[in-house]
């Protein structure tokens, strides 16, 4: 099957012929669906912190914040703009030349609101010898589209969302990026007044995030009195998986050689774990919001972390208990119940013999913690809190994507349609053990929940094989914690009439 071509692409991505025969038999035999139990709900599974709680778990992080730990914020920040802008592709490709969708009319009825604007305006008039809104007024759209879109312009379609202008303010228009570095100083500030960020990238595109951070770092340490620690790490090519045709045989390329794709999200969990640090707090790179509503954000930022570092400490305490070997019945009976309680992890079995639970234990208290906040579904796409099956047979909390769902259970779908609350991608993250060292978080995958999707390269169809999500089967051996945060917090731009709405403004 494997021909010499072949070896030498596969050594130079680091990929073994195991790697690729064990994800052809994923093709063919398919991913299992997880066994659901229900929803999680502020009833079972998710936290819904009491006010007279709240200054408890802040001021357990603004103590953690003064030790000399480590805190890092992780921003997955490769993928490219391009879905932001389909609907004005289309208006491109389509045969009338005034906006007609509701869309079309409200971008240009709107587009000196932009952050953006003034930079297209320039391009347009570098392009076109006119303004952006003299073009529109002349009917010439299309020219307007192009100058933000193609490479000739401002090359937005192809460029990543963290490099595009999002927010208007009085010093200079920012990015994601510089939102990011903004937000970080209001809640991952350590006590030497540094903050680390790190962005995961395309590498074509790494230079160009190091170019801005350059240009922008020195005013944004001046204004927000922080010193800026910023590395960056490229999805590793050993994680890109093999496609296949229809028949599930590799497909290969007019050439003859392998295509290989990008694993998805999950293939970060390599890049996470090459993160030094105790606590890593992970955001998308374009749930970001302008300094006035910042806040906010920060608060609940700062009470997911108190969260995280209060229920980890706890488990740490039993952990140190548990391997001193003196322990009575009744403090097992305490650990327990916080696995079940707290954790919201329900054994297998019954505990006849206490060196059976002691194991139990361990096992389910020696893993990285994560706390997830959660906001009450208002019908965005993507995933969700459920209590779900794992392979031991212990059931435990994790966050499904619909494609997860079997539509085919009537109790799934059930669940399903009742859930209550939404991923936002809101994670705080502790990493290491009690002894103060550091998971191996590729340990903690289930590599049975990854997925399969229909793509097409150059008008052949072919099949492509997704690894276990980041916040998904990558963590599915983590010990998760859900809590409610409020809708508000979930600012994402998804297109790019979306920095036309109020918190974006």
């Amino acid at each position: 099957m494997y021909r010499q071509q072949d070896f030498d692409l596969l050594r130079e991505k680091g990929i073994s012929t195991d790697q690729i025969d064990r994800q052809l038999n994923q093709f063919k035999s398919g991913f299992p669906f997880l066994p659901i139990v229900a929803a999680a709900s502020v009833e079972k599974g998710i936290m819904r912190v009491k006010s007279e709680d709240v200054d408890i778990y802040l001021k357990a992080w603004q103590e953690y914040l003064k030790s000399d730990k480590t805190i890092t914020k992780f921003v997955p920040a490769s993928g490219a703009a391009s879905r932001m802008f389909k609907d004005l592709y289309t208006f491109l490709d389509a045969g009338y030349e005034v906006p007609t969708t509701a869309f079309e009319q409200t971008f240009f009825s709107n587009i000196q609101q932009f952050a953006f604007f003034v930079l297209l305006d320039e391009t347009c008039k570098d392009l076109f010898k006119k303004g952006a809104v003299a073009l529109c007024e002349e009917g010439r759209y299309k020219e307007v589209v192009m100058a933000l879109l193609h490479p000739e312009g401002l090359d937005y379609g192809s460029m990543p969302k963290g490099l595009l202008l999002f927010h208007t303010y009085p010093e200079g228009n920012r990015t994601p990026v510089g939102e990011h570095l903004s937000e970080g100083t209001l809640y991952a500030k350590n006590a030497e007044g540094s903050v680390h960020v790190h962005f995961t990238v395309s590498k074509e595109h790494k230079e160009l995030f190091e170019l801005l951070v350059a240009a922008r770092k020195l005013s944004y340490q001046i204004k927000l009195g922080a010193t800026f620690s910023v590395s960056y790490s490229i999805q590793k090519p050993c994680t890109d998986t093999i496609a296949v045709d229809l028949n599930n045989e590799p497909f290969r390329e007019d050439e003859g050689t392998l295509l290989f794709r990008p694993g998805g999200h999950g293939a970060l969990i390599e890049n996470l774990n090459d993160i030094e640090a105790d606590v890593i707090f992970i955001k998308n790179i374009d749930n970001v919001v302008p300094d006035r509503l910042k806040d906010e954000e920060a608060h609940y930022k700062q009470l997911l972390a108190g969260v995280l570092v209060t229920l980890q400490a706890r488990a740490h305490a039993y952990m140190t208990k548990l391997e001193s070997g003196v322990v009575n019945p009744e403090e097992l009976a305490e650990m327990l119940a916080f696995t079940e309680n707290e954790l919201t992890i329900s054994p297998a079995q019954q505990f006849d013999a206490g060196d059976d639970l002691k194991a139990y234990l361990m096992r389910k208290l020696d893993r990285p913690f994560r706390v997830c906040g959660m906001v009450q579904n208002t019908g965005e796409p993507g995933g969700g809190p459920f209590i779900v099956v794992n392979a031991d047979g212990t059931a435990s909390l994790q966050i499904l994507e619909s494609s997860q769902i079997n539509k085919n259970d009537p109790n799934a779908l059930e669940a399903f349609k009742n859930s209550s609350h939404f991923n936002p991608v809101d994670l705080v993250c502790g990493v290491k053990c009690h002894k103060g060292n550091k998971f191996d978080l590729t340990k903690f995958v289930d590599p049975n929940t990854g997925f399969i999707s229909h793509k097409s390269k150059n008008g052949n169809e072919l099949k492509a094989l997704e690894l276990p999500g980041l916040w998904n089967g990558a963590m599915s051996d983590w010990n998760t914690i859900f809590v409610e945060v409020p809708v508000s917090t979930f600012n994402p731009v998804k297109t790019v009439n979306d920095l036309l709405r109020p918190e974006h403004q």
